[in-house]
């Protein structure tokens, strides 16, 4: 009874698998700390020093600061993340249209211009048109 049995040494495959489950842990707690992070500076409700607290305490207390944040605010963060994703496609959204539009433009002038070399529009006609859709 004094030899005490370490079952994940005798067993490789059993050491193995504790080592890739506390790597797996570890970027789990990594994941979740840089989360926290991102959503303490990412809520604009929340003043500077209601988020100077809550970074202090994370990183005197990290394991405890970050599940009491989770508790607290834990509803809210998967908000926020929506927020901010709706907020880039409405940004992706508008560059697209925005360089599309520009593109239509650039069509638009070189139609003019064939219209004006042919001579179906004069100098002034064309110069008003330009003027019109640069505008």
């Amino acid at each position: 009874m004094d030899d005490a049995v370490d079952l994940a040494y005798d067993y490789p495959v059993l050491g193995a698998f504790w080592t890739v489950m506390w790597i797996f842990l570890w970027v789990v707690w990594l994941v979740l700390l840089f989360r926290v992070f991102v959503d303490i500076f990412r809520d604009h409700e929340m003043n500077g020093w209601a988020k100077a607290a809550w970074i202090v305490f994370m990183l005197l207390i990290p394991f405890l600061g970050v599940l009491i944040y989770v508790i607290v605010r834990g509803r809210d963060m998967g908000r926020r993340e929506i927020q901010h994703a709706q907020e880039q496609q409405e940004a992706f959204n508008a560059y697209i249209r925005q360089t599309a539009k520009g593109a239509g433009t650039g069509d638009e002038l070189a139609r003019l211009s064939e219209l004006r070399s042919k001579g179906d529009l004069s100098e002034e006609e064309f110069q008003r048109a330009k003027d019109k859709l640069l505008s």
